[in-house]
């Protein structure tokens, strides 16, 4: 069996500016091409762009997230692909991977199989350069902190106050925690500090959320990066470090297009964290793609709880976007997985197991059709051990949940085995909705934590110590209560425990720390354990990876 990247190198690619000219009617004039297969779309045309008229946005999404694997992204490219075999007008919107769970254990994020964007090698390593742009603008940030401080602290910045760290691409647990300054005076002033994940930054969130390079840059500005003695915070503008901000991110803000393997265009811009932060693509690529396209096929982060939460109630309410149909993707082995099957037995038949693991499924379907008010079909990403008999089970249950199931084999065959699911879609998007938020915008952030606790995650409710309950009590104060609030925890889990599969209930989720995300427009409330500069395993994914004396990068998935 060929591995992903071997599929990859072999197909046959097109130059970008041939497919953007014959699919969107768009010159090359309007493009900024890094090399013959991948290129920019500039702003200032994006801006030109009408809006279109009844573009359907279709959001992919999962049961929560296993060892075993469940191919959201697979899916989304395989659904474009199939969408344009039955002469759908479609584009597709995918997240930038981050290079430090490409080398550590998660792999790309570039689909798999016959269902792939491509090129595989450059899209999952350094691609056009947007998340060392967004490094770069952060550290910025970081260096024009500390040298304030340095030259005096005018602004009278709470040295134990500092909420901005740095950040880089890459997994590394030393960096989480340090102390800069040392080594005397001429290195500023001694002070702890730590390491983000770049897609951990606010930058990036920022990067995500901006319609425009004007909003970008007043969203950089309103960063909070410290307080001051008096207890008032302090801007990034405060700093005067916005603008050259905003100069180093000019390019990397117009988004990235690439092609599956079937030569089908799709927008690859930007990565926010899922857990910690909202976990979509740009808001610049979704928008400019419903501008172009009948069909946009898009994805969030994780499951339908953490991921589809965030992009209904962050994105969508801040983009003004209005989702048209979910599929909710799941894999036999993963269900298997939610009923207690180690990781190695998952290979074979096991309906008892199969069936106390449908509960994740049913959980999840239930958030997206009556907590989210939108239509959707199960899509079953197939796979060679699936027995005929796992299947019929599982149609079987879903048909009970009054929900639609497809068998969809696009990692093996391409579009053409997601046909049916693109009939099923195409379906679903010309059904009415009642789409809705989860919370209303005028409840309070401790509220609108609860409402979601309570309705996605089905827990009996929140809790927090006294110090975690006043911040949130002075951010509701201090005029941030009607922003977004930005639930931070296990992915594996609708509790915050990662053992407990299935779909526990009645748990409470404790809030153990709260972020203010000013640029962003979101309060971040950590519960659990979630890192912001994770680690890499055991055996990385990096001992794998390299490349030939014809410079080929082989082992890359």
């Amino acid at each position: 069996m060929r591995s992903d990247i071997e599929i990859a190198q072999a197909a046959s690619l097109e130059r970008i500016p041939h497919l953007v000219k014959q699919d969107l009617d768009i010159s090359d004039e309007h493009l900024y091409a890094y090399g013959h297969h991948k290129a920019k779309l500039s702003l200032k045309h994006i801006a030109s762009m009408p809006a279109k008229q009844g573009s359907k946005l279709i959001l992919v999404t999962a049961i929560s997230p296993t060892p075993a694997g469940e191919g959201k992204t697979t899916t989304t490219v395989g659904l474009g692909d199939a969408l344009r075999l039955i002469g759908k007008n479609s584009l597709i919107c995918l997240r930038e991977p981050s290079l430090g769970p490409v080398f550590g254990m998660k792999g790309g994020a570039t689909g798999g199989g016959m269902a792939q964007v491509v090129p595989m090698e450059d899209i999952n390593l350094h691609f056009t350069g947007d998340f060392g742009a967004i490094a770069l603008a952060h550290n910025l940030l970081s260096a024009m902190l500390d040298n304030h401080i340095h030259h005096g602290n005018a602004l009278k910045i709470d040295t134990r106050r500092i909420a901005w760290k740095r950040v880089m691409d890459m997994n590394d647990r030393a960096l989480r925690q340090m102390v800069v300054g040392l080594g005397g005076t001429a290195n500023s002033v001694p002070r702890e500090d730590g390491f983000d994940i770049v897609v951990a930054s606010e930058v990036m969130a920022i990067f995500c959320l901006a319609t425009s390079l004007a909003d970008l840059k007043q969203r950089l500005g309103r960063i909070v990066v410290a307080y001051n003695t008096d207890g008032a915070a302090v801007l990034a503008s405060d700093l005067q470090a916005h603008g050259a901000m905003a100069a180093l991110l000019k390019d990397a803000l117009a988004p990235n297009i690439a092609q599956t393997l079937e030569n089908n265009l799709a927008f690859i811009h930007g990565g926010p964290f899922a857990n910690i932060a909202h976990g979509c693509n740009s808001v610049i690529a979704t928008s400019t793609a419903m501008k172009l396209a009948d069909y946009v096929v898009t994805e969030a982060g994780f499951g339908a709880d953490l991921g589809a939460e965030k992009f209904i109630d962050i994105k969508c309410r801040k983009a003004g976007l209005t989702p048209s149909a979910v599929v909710l993707v799941a894999t036999v082995r993963a269900l298997k997985y939610h009923g207690g099957v180690p990781v190695k037995e998952l290979g074979t038949e096991n309906l008892p197991a199969l069936q106390k693991g449908m509960v994740n499924l049913e959980r999840h379907l239930k958030n997206i059709r009556t907590h989210y008010g939108l239509p959707c079909v199960v899509a079953i990403n197939h796979r060679t051990e699936d027995t005929a008999a796992e299947v019929a089970l599982l149609e079987k249950t879903c048909a009970q949940y009054g929900a639609q199931v497809v068998v969809a084999k696009h990692w093996a065959q391409g579009g053409a085995g997601a046909v049916e699911l693109a009939h099923a879609v195409v379906a679903l998007c010309d059904e009415p909705n009642q789409f809705q938020f989860v919370y209303s915008e005028e409840a309070s952030l401790w509220e609108k934590a609860q409402t979601i606790a309570q309705k996605i995650y089905g827990a009996q409710g929140i809790s927090a110590d006294a110090k975690i309950r006043t911040q949130i009590d002075n951010l509701q104060a201090q005029g941030y209560g009607h922003f977004p609030v930005c639930i931070a925890k296990t992915q594996y889990s609708f509790s915050t425990d990662p053992k407990q599969l299935g779909a526990p209930e009645g748990h409470t989720m404790n809030i153990r720390e709260v972020r203010l995300a000013a640029g962003a427009e979101f309060i971040v409330m950590v519960c659990g354990d979630v890192m912001t500069m994770p680690g890499l395993p055991k055996i990385p994914s990096a001992h794998a990876i390299d490349v030939d004396d014809q410079g080929n990068i082989v082992g890359l998935f």
